[in-house]
């Protein structure tokens, strides 16, 4: 069987390599996964995305008889989207260039999927690498986070290597879910996206091996990003719950503060507690409004909530706008009220501490929840799609929608298709 599936002939998989200047190894991963998919009997096709090489990766792809397709504008995610798209499989196996992934194990991930027993499989790395392949801190404390995330965000999906690159899925079910990341956090995107659809996720290992070439990852940079998409898709998770848990236990410290003026007892010192409170309320509710924006903008950049006029979201603005007026009045109040207490009563009011950082608390988060209630409908209104227009938008999500060209890839929309 050839690497590229006869004309006419069914195509079960394609092979997506997403490629920059991988000239020492692009050869070698294009001759591996064809002996794969020739040992399994697998009709088949290798496609290589190249992204701006500047060596000989594309024609060195081609002698060994992959399919390459160009995607000019860079990030690992574009490439496999562009890769996704232009894939004439029914399933596709995604993998780098750069031989870290063993790819005569592709029957390990493609099998389930063509069984009908799973929608996606991961290669699950970490098991079976040895330790001179993946540095430290990427194994011991990276994965896991980012896994721990993953799996949190993605409403319980069952992982425990979010990050591996190497996986295999239906196509059409992952066209289904939009995706739209450009770097390297489209595989916590793809993950989150699917948990959340309630497609069949499940592991198998395949291992890791030693890089060839120069490494495109950076570790910093890359980890924020991963940190961010995971913030943008679950905001509750790393923020409204969050910021819940601050705004409660500020209340409980402030009730405190107000039950024993005098503090808690701590050894010989006493420890006034109403200074923390107010600092965990002002926090809570900053972590809250940011958890709400960014709540609203994944909903409108998926595309799965247009904004409106008279929608019935736009109630939130208009809550935040009277809670922040009344917080922000009763904190003054508060203030006057100590304020005149502290003169009839010669400055002794026992509970003016608790109370002044209560004030202090209303009169910080009221302003705060009155601005986002202010300014939210203004940035909303001026927002494209707002006026109640449908707007493409210039590098949207994959779609699965509009037929297919003649021996080309599918139509792409930047709109998301409707969820099944």
């Amino acid at each position: 069987m050839t690497v590229e599936a006869a004309a006419g002939e069914r195509v079960l998989v394609t092979v997506v390599l997403p490629c920059l200047d991988e000239e020492v190894s692009v050869g070698q991963c294009v001759d591996e996964a064809s002996a794969a998919l020739d040992a399994a009997g697998y009709s088949g096709e290798i496609l290589v995305v190249d992204n701006n090489s500047t060596d000989r990766s594309v024609e060195i792809a081609r002698a060994h008889g992959a399919r390459v397709v160009r995607e000019e504008r860079p990030g690992y995610g574009r490439a496999l989207r562009t890769g996704i798209e232009n894939a004439h499989g029914e399933i596709v196996v995604m993998a780098d260039a750069d031989l870290t992934y063993d790819l005569s194990k592709i029957a390990r991930l493609v099998q389930p999927v063509a069984d009908g027993k799973a929608d996606i499989v991961l290669g699950e790395r970490l098991s079976e690498a040895p330790s001179s392949t993946m540095p430290f801190l990427h194994r011991r404390v990276g994965t896991p986070m980012l896994t721990m995330l993953v799996r949190r965000a993605a409403q319980g999906l069952r992982v425990t290597d979010s990050q591996s690159g190497y996986r295999a899925f239906r196509r059409d079910a992952i066209l289904e879910l939009g995706l739209s990341s450009t770097g390297m956090e489209f595989a916590s995107e793809m993950l989150i996206l699917a948990g959340r659809a309630r497609l069949r996720v499940s592991e198998t290992s395949t291992g890791y091996r030693q890089r060839a070439g120069v490494s495109k990852l950076n570790t910093f940079s890359d980890g924020w990003r991963h940190v961010r998409q995971i913030l943008l898709l679950a905001p509750h998770l790393m923020l409204v719950t969050p910021g819940l848990v601050l705004m409660a236990f500020g209340a409980a410290l402030e009730a405190v503060g107000l039950v024993d003026p005098s503090g808690l007892a701590v050894g010989s010192l006493r420890w006034q507690p109403s200074f923390i409170s107010g600092i965990a309320l002002i926090i809570g509710v900053q972590a809250l409004i940011a958890g709400f924006v960014l709540s609203e903008r994944q909903r409108a950049v998926t595309g799965r909530v247009r904004h409106r006029r008279g929608h019935k979201r736009a109630s939130l603005p208009a809550t935040c706008l009277v809670v922040g007026l009344v917080a922000g009045v009763a904190g003054i109040a508060i203030d006057a009220v100590l304020f005149v207490l502290w003169i009839h009563t010669n400055h002794s009011f026992s509970r003016a501490i608790p109370l002044a950082a209560l004030a202090q608390s209303f009169v910080i988060d009221g302003a705060s929840l009155a601005g986002f209630g202010l300014i939210y409908p203004i940035v909303v209104r001026s927002a494209p799609g707002a006026s109640g227009e449908d707007e493409p938008e210039s590098d949207g999500p994959v779609s699965a929608g509009g037929p297919r060209a003649a021996g080309g890839p599918p139509a792409v929309f930047g709109r998301p298709p409707r969820r099944r």
